[in-house]
């Protein structure tokens, strides 16, 4: 994606070089009031995300072909769906936040990833009437709560600035075809002001066709009042739309990646960039709640979903964990989680919550108890050698947002089959 506007507004400190929020402001000054703007749905963000637009009589059919849920049902107004690509392992390799305007299919990813996933359904597109672009020109941004609405409204009421005649927005808009950047466009004439789509998560649904990994987990979700969008805008009126909703309430302001990240966590809601390893499968991240539908039909990595939630347990589960604040340092992601002296998972995910204090996520191998104590690792970089070194621990509660039982709630009670076995021992 470009770089945000909103990293040249006062007070913006942007994200370090290499994180996946390096687009976007990763903080205006103060995280911890910036995060409680933003539970109350008083605050916006910009979110490190690509935007890839696909158009055609096709386009909801085929994607349903392609990916791991059912798009042919999404309508215009309706919030969208969330749905996976999986290779033939079943291994993540896009999360999708796909919603529909009646013309186009928009499908919002990771930042850095909007290139790569046009050029893998560029490729199978074979005879179908469908069109694939990358759309620079398109920037998402978030809210909670109340806010989600409240900014939409103001995306739908705010005209569109005419775009700049220099600078990489203008590049990034002219290199995308003229037909397809039309289509943002046509928001305006439609009275849609700078609103190009709403997408609503559904995090921590359980969606139509879906289930959830908590089988033996007696309490409430951590994400039961989460309640996030993403809002589509051109990437020339992000600053419009931003001044116009600041200058709606005294109270409202903007938020950093810091504020959205430490609220995301505390929801426990997996996100592709930090939860997703070259290995990870839906199970593991109990992402079978909101963006799979078990009964849809064929479709890449299918045989890895439906394996695994009948015959077998995934190998990691996802986590939340409390971690003790008293030292004051906060681990890395990629930290070890131990279990005593042994190494038992890794963080994916950290932040210092307003309320909570420290808080991560973490994949941990699905045996480990969750009762049991555990503590992860603080690193920092050795002068000397440049490599990352262990230098302390800090003590870890776990709450599991995947069971270690290893069982969904559409998992069979016995596994098919047995009891065939059982006859054929008699």
């Amino acid at each position: 994606m470009l770089t945000s506007p909103l990293l040249t507004r006062p007070g913006a400190v942007a994200s370090a070089l290499g994180d996946p929020d390096e687009a976007v402001p990763s903080h205006f000054g103060d995280p911890g009031r910036e995060q409680a703007a933003l539970a109350e749905g008083r605050a916006t963000c910009a979110l490190a995300r690509d935007v890839v637009a696909v158009t055609g009589p096709d386009r909801l059919s085929w994607l349903t072909t392609l990916s791991s849920q059912i798009l042919t049902t999404l309508e215009p107004g309706d919030g969208g769906a969330e749905s996976l690509l999986l290779d033939a392992q079943g291994r993540i390799t896009h999360a999708l936040a796909a919603l529909d305007d009646g013309r186009t299919l928009w499908l919002v990813v990771e930042a850095g990833g909007g290139e790569s996933l046009a050029i893998f359904l560029d490729s199978m597109r074979f005879m179908l009437r469908v069109e694939v672009a990358e759309r620079p020109d398109v920037m998402a941004l978030g809210a909670l709560g109340e806010g989600v609405d409240v900014l939409a409204q103001t995306a739908r009421g705010t005209a569109p600035d005419p775009p700049d005649s220099s600078g990489p927005q203008a590049d990034a808009a002219e290199a995308v075809d003229t037909a397809e950047a039309a289509s943002a466009g046509t928001a305006v004439v439609e009275g849609r002001g700078s609103l190009i789509g709403l997408w609503r998560d559904p995090w921590p649904g359980v969606v139509e066709g879906g289930t959830s990994y908590d089988v033996g987990l007696e309490r409430s979700h951590p994400g039961e009042g989460y309640r996030a969008g993403l809002v589509l805008v051109p990437a020339q009126s992000v600053d419009a739309v931003v001044r116009t909703f600041l200058a709606a309430e005294p109270s409202h302001r903007l938020a950093g990646a810091l504020a959205w990240e430490a609220l995301r966590i505390e929801a426990g809601r997996p996100r592709r960039a930090r939860e997703a390893d070259a290995r990870a499968i839906p199970h593991e991240l109990d992402w079978l709640r909101t963006a799979v539908h078990l009964t849809k039909g064929c479709y890449p990595g299918q045989e890895t979903i439906a394996r695994t939630l009948n015959l077998g347990r995934p190998p990691r589960r996802l986590t939340v964990l409390q971690l003790d604040g008293l030292g004051g340092d906060l681990p890395r992601p990629g930290a070890s989680v131990r279990m005593g002296e042994r190494v038992v998972g890794a963080v994916t995910s950290v932040a210092r919550h307003h309320e909570l204090g420290p808080i991560a996520l973490a994949l941990l191998r699905r045996a480990v108890p969750s009762g049991e104590q555990l503590t992860v690792e603080i690193t920092e970089v050795d002068e000397a050698t440049g490599e990352m070194v262990a230098v302390g621990r800090v003590d870890a509660a776990q709450e599991p947002l995947v069971s270690p039982e290893g069982r969904a709630q559409a998992s069979p009670v016995e596994r098919p089959g047995s009891g065939l076995r059982k006859g054929l021992r008699l």
